[in-house]
């Protein structure tokens, strides 16, 4: 390319750059337009499980509004669900077809165009199976499942015609027959079920009140009626279950502390609470409705994640998002109100602990789209859960830090009373938000500004973190100077996204008191300087010492490519995640998790020569004090290797260190009991969770 460097040509370079600017903008994603001509108001469902064959057969009549002149209806349905009829009301067939770009899309011709405002009613007959992963709504995550013992639809796997998900609001009347051996739990109030021949049961849902009904379980669950805090909490579970009652007091607890942080819900004297079966999907929500995976009901009460889900009845049932992309306002809000909770419960260092974890969970995916292009993920898939969820909570983390505690809960408070029963953009969220902003005269960070320091642009903070990818990493560079007062410390930090601009703070250890100084990074470089009457301690100068911005840096690397190769674990697919695990092993050699990971998925490969290499390593690597487990696991790992290569004494010498290491994470030390009596033969036990690897 020629250099352009004579006068003349400065408008040439002007050109040039401007033009750049606008196919760059151009080529940045816009806000999903909506692709529904109408949305649902009402429904009325009669489904039967079918649980012998695994199927589901429904009849659902859908009342509809028109937002656009139309004469086509589009819904969304389970792609292996096939439809059979579409009619009116009266009877007349319709046209219909699947979308040929998207088999979730059900394509439906009215009698008529219709304008804005005005309704009509379809009926739609379909059956077919729900439990594919491959066809899943979300591929590879099983949002429905329908076998003899068990069955869960969630609002999720589109098992009826839905629209706008997951921003609709509708009222809804549910019939769902299953074999008298079930027991259904979900959305709206039931009455006592009707007994059918045949050995069958109806159970009827009434749902008055426009909401994102549509959620149900059923097995063997039995009903614990409990009063905690004065709500009315009905517990289905498993007579195996264990400790019901806790899990409604816990919860009575937590959502009367939420209730006086963000409002009243609107209907909050009863509450229904369910485990459901084990799949892919961990928990779920609806309104007045909390399911809790069996692998998760566990007699030691995880009020963390209890937290998030109770926050789900007040962002996400009561405030619900306008559009697909901004389900970070409520999904984002939930997954933060538990780091709030932590705060209250454990104090600072269990908030500091659950905020790594958010930022590992942000890093592991932040290319693939902003927050606001949502609509690009599978809804709960890994990605959706890193950008929207770990990402949406921290970017709320960092309008905390930089209002302060106090106006960053007044602007919960306002929006949730503001847009309670109602749904919300970002754009209303920032509106309500720029009233709690600190004025120039006031502080921001809750520390002293520099000097003709401006206050945040939030137009700028959102379009930075919600609308743009990209997580800064900083460096740091200065030179300590003594001055007549004392030690001057003049430094420059840079970092790689041109368009950046933030408030952080730069921490300065000195022989005497510490310093703290709020500085403006803009770009890819911006220089600071700290006066300091104590003399700086060498390597005592860091960049957002309380880790409250988003960052990157080489150990959140390492962990976040841990964490995508465990989500690779957790489907089978080994190879994948020993990729990612050596991705982890490139940036540090030595760290214990990704050597664990590396040997845990050889193991399954049943390569038992790399996998006792691998826990070898983890042994003499870093073992890192969040992470500790991982040596009383290889133990016994290599205890089962030994025992399949028929080593048994070496195994129960590795069985036998497990236990004189006395960690019992994820019931280690019954684990080594256990083959220490009986040789391992098989793969009868599973490693710790991949949740223990982020605690």
């Amino acid at each position: 390319m020629r250099m352009i460097d004579k006068p003349g040509d400065a408008r040439a370079t002007r050109f040039l750059i401007a033009l750049a600017a606008l196919l760059v903008f151009a080529a940045v994603p816009a806000r999903a337009q909506n692709p529904f001509p109408f949305h649902a108001t009402h429904y009325d469902i009669d489904a039967t499980l079918r649980t012998a064959e695994q199927t589901l057969a429904a009849k659902a009549i859908v009342q509809l509004t028109a937002d656009a002149v139309s004469r086509t209806a589009i819904l969304e349905l389970h792609a292996d669900l096939n439809v059979s009829a579409v009619t009116s009301l009266d009877g007349k067939p319709l046209g219909f077809d699947r979308d040929p770009a998207n088999a979730l899309r059900l394509r439906v011709s009215l009698p008529q165009a219709y304008a804005p405002g005005q309704q009509v009613a379809i009926i739609v007959t379909y059956a077919g199976p729900v439990s594919g992963l491959e066809d899943s709504p979300t591929r590879g995550l099983r949002l429905a499942s329908i076998d003899p013992h068990w069955a869960y639809l969630l609002l999720g796997a589109r098992w009826f015609p839905l629209t706008n998900f997951p921003a609709n609001r509708y009222t809804a009347e549910f019939r769902i027959t299953a074999p008298q051996t079930f027991a259904i739990v979900g959305t709206g109030s039931s009455g006592t079920p009707d007994i059918l021949p045949g050995g069958l049961v109806s159970y009827k849902f009434h749902c008055p009140q426009p909401s994102a009904a549509g959620t149900f379980v059923g097995g063997p669950l039995q009903l614990t009626p409990v009063q905690a805090e004065g709500i009315s909490f009905s517990v289905y579970a498993p007579a195996s279950a264990p400790a019901p009652a806790e899990y409604a007091n816990t919860l009575g607890k937590i959502m009367t502390d939420f209730a006086s942080q963000f409002g009243p819900l609107p209907q909050a004297s009863s509450m229904t609470v369910a485990e459901m079966p084990d799949g892919s999907v961990g928990d779920y929500s609806g309104p007045g409705l909390l399911l809790i995976s069996a692998r998760h009901w566990t007699e030691k009460i995880n009020a963390d994640t209890l937290a998030r889900m109770a926050a789900s009845q007040w962002w996400g049932s009561a405030v619900m998002p306008a559009s697909a992309d901004d389900v970070w306002l409520t999904d984002g809000l939930s997954y933060y109100s538990e780091v709030m909770r932590v705060r209250q419960d454990q104090g600072e260092e269990a908030e500091r602990k659950l905020l790594q974890q958010f930022a590992v969970g942000a890093l592991m995916y932040e290319n693939v789209a902003a927050i606001a292009q949502a609509h690009q993920l599978g809804y709960g898939s890994p990605q959706y859960t890193s950008i929207v969820c770990d990402k949406g909570a921290m970017v709320f983390h960092m309008l905390r830090t930089i209002l302060g505690t106090e106006p960053f809960e007044k602007t919960l408070r306002d929006f949730y009373s503001t847009y309670r029963g109602k749904s919300a953009t970002l754009d209303n969220f920032e509106q309500i938000a720029s009233r709690h902003l600190p004025s120039g005269e006031q502080t921001v960070m809750n520390l002293n500004t520099l000097a003709g320091q401006a206050p945040l642009n939030l137009n700028s903070f959102f379009s930075q973190w919600v609308n743009s990818t990209g997580i800064p990493e900083f460096k740091l560079e200065y030179i300590v100077y003594r001055v007549a007062k004392g030690f001057k410390v003049v430094g420059k930090v840079t970092q790689d996204l041109e368009a950046f601009t933030m408030p952080v703070e730069i921490h300065v250890e000195t022989e005497g008191n510490p310093v703290t100084q709020v500085v403006t990074i803009s770009g890819t470089t911006s220089g600071f300087v700290v006066d300091t009457f104590g003399r700086p301690k060498p390597n005592g100068i860091t960049i957002d010492p309380d880790n409250n911005l988003l960052k990157a840096n080489a150990r959140l690397r390492v962990m976040s490519a841990v964490a995508r190769g465990e989500n690779e674990a957790e489907q089978g697919r080994y190879y994948e995640a020993i990729q990612d695990y050596q991705q982890a092993l490139a940036l540090q050699s030595n760290n214990s998790l990704a050597l664990f990971r590396t040997g845990e998925a050889m193991f399954y490969q049943k390569n038992y020569q790399a996998a006792a290499n691998a826990f070898r390593d983890a042994l003499d690597g870093d073992m890192d004090a969040s992470y500790k487990w991982v040596g009383v696991w290889s133990h016994i790992y290599l205890g089962k290797v030994f025992d399949l290569t028929g080593q048994r004494e070496r195994a129960v010498n590795e069985y036998s260190r497990a236990q004189h290491m006395k960690d019992d994470t994820d019931g280690a030390q019954a684990e080594a009991a256990k083959y220490l009596a009986k040789p391992y033969t098989g793969m009868q036990s599973a490693a710790p969770s991949s949740a223990s690897t982020h605690s």
